[in-house]
């Protein structure tokens, strides 16, 4: 059961700061819905998903309404669909189908995302996979809560750069098909390396086939506590600084490794992780930039920066692993420009650059993450960024992602609206060099030597 006592410190934090539950996500594997008749596959799959999560949602609002603890998604992550629909699919438009089933099953049991939608192509792609892939556009043009995700590379295997090259082409074509929503396909749409088997966090959760039939992980979001909390730290060392953010982090944790076991414990499924990612909102005192600049840079993206963030990620980790049993997912500072008002304004400002984000993902395990790009951008040069993002992720064995979105009709300085969660962004320019030859090449990058460890 949830210590009351433990709820009851948490109230200045959630009415104040801003904390919150950002997710409780439902992991279901969707290996036992194998067929090799489509229409078959369907109905499993949508028996197995309204079953298992028929009680999700009205389990988190109990939760909410009985210890006031905000939880913001409820959401469902499933097992790679290019597993999943082998056996079925014999065309792209098979894959489609299936992902429209998967939207209808979470509009049926009302979540707010379903991921998994999904391919693991790190070292070569089988023809599933290559035949979802080239469904991605259309299934995220044709569903709602459905969100995609691609992992590419991986410290062990190298990267897939047929498959690096094929993203850049389906980032583009999505971004086509939805353009009427300024391009919010590509917001649905995440490439990984070294993607984790139990992400809560959307658009990049999928139930990795190591994981059990269904299981709860939970994801915590806490900016604005952290920042308070520095506040009141402000001009000490930066050994006070470091014991200020695992202390806060430990009480964050805490509250969502308390949720995770209510949740379980109510629903009768296991209890999987709690993602110590620091995930921003749009609202206002809801940034990781503002706790940067708390720190003491003028800007997200001036000099100190990564080092800033790189302090801050490693403190919210050390003070997380003390609050939970078990904790995996991404659990790293999230950098979402459009997600987070303070990024927005270092763009606005002309200190944050495409090229200072990258940088910042050495440090975090994240990525490029929400970044409105202008429309013309060419495949070869979203491929590009995604390769740069993917080297980062592989040689410093870690998970990288790229979400970016080539906002069709649109150019540097503009803003685009995404709404919700999703917020607004400045479009950012982008290198206008090419890399084409490098993207055409074809084949893999090796793993790097320090991969071998056998």
């Amino acid at each position: 059961m949830i210590n009351i006592n433990e709820v009851l410190e948490t109230n200045k934090m959630i009415e104040q700061e801003n904390l919150d539950v950002r997710t409780i996500t439902l992991g279901i594997s969707l290996l036992d819905c194998i067929d090799s008749d489509l229409e078959k596959l369907k109905v499993n799959i949508y028996d197995k998903i309204t079953g298992t999560a028929k009680d999700l949602v009205a389990v988190g609002k109990a939760i909410e309404e009985q210890y006031g603890i905000p939880i913001v998604n409820k959401r469902i992550s499933v097992t790679p669909v290019s597993l999943v629909g082998s056996a079925a699919c014999r065309t792209p438009e098979d894959y489609v189908e299936i992902a429209r089933v998967l939207d209808q099953a979470a509009e049926t049991v009302g979540v707010n995302f379903l991921g998994g939608f999904s391919a693991l192509v790190s070292k070569g792609m089988t023809a599933s996979d290559r035949l979802l892939m080239q469904a991605i556009p259309q299934a995220l043009a044709r569903t709602e809560r459905v969100c995609s995700s691609v992992n590419v590379g991986s410290t062990k295997t190298g990267i897939d750069m047929d498959a690096v090259k094929m993203m850049g082409e389906v980032i583009k074509k999505t971004a086509e098909l939805t353009k009427e929503k300024d391009s919010l396909g590509c917001a649905k749409l995440v490439i990984f390396c070294n993607a984790p088997d139990d992400n809560p966090f959307m658009a990049g959760a999928f139930h990795g086939v190591t994981e059990a039939d269904a299981v709860i992980n939970v994801g915590v979001s806490g900016p604005g506590v952290v920042k308070t909390a520095l506040s009141k730290v402000r001009g000490e060392s930066f050994e006070v600084l470091c014991e200020t953010i695992k202390k806060t982090a430990f009480k964050v944790t805490r509250v969502g490794q308390l949720v995770a076991k209510e949740a379980s414990r109510r629903m009768g499924i296991p209890f999987g992780i709690v993602d110590l990612s620091l995930a921003p909102t749009p609202a206002i005192g809801d940034s990781v930039a503002d706790i940067l600049q708390e720190i003491g840079v003028e800007y997200a993206g001036a000099p100190g920066t990564t080092a800033a963030l790189a302090l801050l990620n490693d403190q919210v980790k050390k003070g997380g692993v003390m609050a939970s049993s078990y904790v995996g997912g991404l659990s790293g500072a999230f950098i979402p420009v459009s997600e987070d008002q303070g990024m927005i304004d270092a763009v606005k400002a002309g200190a944050l650059t495409l090229e200072k984000l990258e940088a910042m993902t050495c440090v975090c395990s994240v990525g490029l993450d929400m970044i409105a790009i202008p429309g013309n951008t060419p495949a070869s040069t979203i491929s590009g960024i995604i390769a740069d993002e993917m080297a980062i992720g592989m040689v410093n064995q870690k998970t990288t992602a790229v979400r970016l979105i080539p906002v069709v009709g649109k150019g540097v300085g503009e803003i685009v609206e995404f709404g919700g969660l999703l917020g607004y962004a400045p479009i950012m320019p982008v290198n206008q060099y090419s890399c084409e030859a490098f993207v055409n090449r074809g084949g893999r990058i090796p793993a790097p030597i320090h991969s071998f460890k056998n």
